[in-house]
């Protein structure tokens, strides 16, 4: 049965400076793994599905020499097969659009021969280019900076670049500046993807769209609020990068506070980009520096025959670098005052997961004794699901009260939709020209500085490094991880 349309939002109906005719993308970075992985396979759900403009071009660049023929086969190789009937002659029309260049990031003769190129694909028509930098960030710069000045064109011209955006306050600072240099803010598209993801664009109508949820929104009625990140792998021969990192920089200070913000920001006045991004950062401005004493940290170690962290021969010998961590963020304003937010990520856990647990505050005593909290619970993934914990009367001739559960889960409910990768839906935004799910540069700031001095700490900046402590490869994280979040107010479901 057709779902009749209702529910409008006139106020995303915003005009946009949007590509509609033509556009080239030129992917930087291309032979990497997450052009590969993510950005290739993106603009291929977008082509086949109509969503790309009628005159598309995708030039591939990077230092890897390689013909066209090769090209074609690694993109090829990370595109997932369906029974679609279509789909071998869509593959087929995608790579036709598709060419290679290869050249250096830093220097300008391999840019003018990289535009060159463009010119040749393009023609002679007027052309909108998007520059997508899938790349490490010290090669940032140079090549925004020759991206501007050899293959700017005389259309619409916008850059979108990955994470991470510097390692701390005043390395994000730097880059930021320097990108200003070449780039001007609309132009630019600081992509986290978690923010193209289904269920954290949904947080905005399950706010705002229903009074029954929104009364409830405030410290008066919720205890503490978990956010959480979970990997069922190790760094599996990636650790050399992600030491460099750790996961605090990794998932917490983009991935899990982007959540955060939407999750705990002011209704704004319309859902122009300008007007979310606004109640975004006046959120993250009343958060202070996390603290020490509400962190815990820990590093996985060898367990049912997977190794540990330190057994990575890319890792430094006697790494302390945290694997899982658990942050207390509090937010000094009316709505939130003493709410604690618990953000946990970590490595190598028992399962794969990130969601929202929102537990409420206990009942009014008295007619009741040792009843279970109510929770919202809003899985990102996987499973994209959001479901309340509430207790209701067990059937039958006893009259006690039971936890259960009202769900709604995606697959279940909503049968006929596919759910889009969350990098089509920010390369589809970047088209439109519409920032609401990008980061902008003075939101960068104020994340920073929230996890800045904790950072310091844990690299050694601010006297001893602190020690992780160990929890097995496969476990739901350090032994004291459990008297930590209770510590915060958080009570386990009666049962549970």
């Amino acid at each position: 049965m057709q779902r009749a349309r209702s529910g409008t939002i006139p106020s995303m109906e915003v005009a946009t400076d949007a590509i509609k005719d033509s556009a080239t993308f030129i992917v930087f970075g291309a032979s990497g793994d997450l052009a590969k992985k993510k950005t290739f396979p993106a603009l291929f759900g977008l082509y086949r599905n109509k969503k790309l403009p009628p005159v598309v071009h995708i030039v591939g660049y990077a230092r890897t020499k390689m013909d066209t023929e090769e090209y074609h086969r690694r993109i090829a190789n990370y595109i997932k097969r369906d029974n679609n009937p279509e789909f071998d002659a869509k593959l087929e029309e995608f790579l036709n659009l598709s060419s290679y260049v290869s050249g250096g990031y830093d220097d300008s003769e391999s840019f003018n021969r990289l535009n060159a190129h463009l010119k040749q694909v393009e023609g002679h028509r007027t052309s909108n280019r998007i520059f997508y930098l899938a790349l490490p960030p010290s090669v940032f710069v140079p090549v925004a900076k020759h991206a501007r000045q050899e293959c700017y064109s005389r259309g619409i011209n916008r850059i979108i670049v990955e994470k991470p955006f510097g390692k701390d306050l005043e390395s994000c600072r730097e880059l930021l500046n320097e990108l200003k240099k070449y780039w001007r803010e609309e132009e630019t598209y600081r992509i986290d993807h978690y923010l193209g993801k289904e269920m954290v664009k949904n947080l905005l109508v399950l706010r705002f769209a229903n009074v029954a949820m929104n009364a409830a929104w405030d410290k008066n009625s919720i205890s503490n609020v978990q956010i959480t990140f979970k990997e069922p792998f190790g760094t599996e021969g990636r650790g050399g990068y992600f030491d460099e990192f750790g996961i605090i920089r990794d998932i917490q200070q983009n991935h899990l506070l982007q959540v955060l913000s939407i999750l705990t920001m002011e209704r704004p006045v319309s859902f122009s980009p300008e007007d979310i991004r606004d109640e975004k950062v006046k959120v993250l401005r009343a958060i202070p520096p996390v603290v020490r004493k509400d962190t815990l940290l820990g590093q996985y170690v060898a367990s049912n025959g997977k190794p540990g962290y330190l057994d990575d021969d890319t890792v430094p010998k006697g790494s302390m670098c945290p694997t899982f961590a658990a942050s207390v963020l509090w937010i000094h304003n009316p709505r939130w005052e003493g709410v604690p937010f618990i953000l946990k990520a970590g490595k190598a856990l028992n399962e794969a997961k990130v969601e929202v647990r929102i537990q409420f505050k206990d009942v009014t005593q008295g007619i009741f004794a040792d009843i279970s909290r109510n929770e919202l619970v809003v899985r990102i993934q996987p499973k994209e699901a959001v479901y309340l914990k509430l207790n209701t009367k067990s059937p039958g001739y006893d009259f006690r009260a039971i936890p259960t559960e009202m769900d709604l889960t995606y697959k279940n409910r909503f049968t006929e939709a596919a759910i889009p990768e969350a990098y089509e839906v920010l390369i589809l935004d970047a088209l439109k020209g519409d920032h609401s799910n990008f980061v902008r540069d003075d939101e960068l700031d104020v994340a920073w500085k929230i996890f800045t001095p904790i950072l310091h700490w844990i690299d050694g900046k601010e006297g001893e490094r602190p020690e992780p402590e160990s929890y097995p490869y496969g476990s739901r994280g350090p032994a004291r991880l459990d008297a930590f979040i209770e510590s915060y107010g958080y009570k386990r479901t009666q049962g549970e």
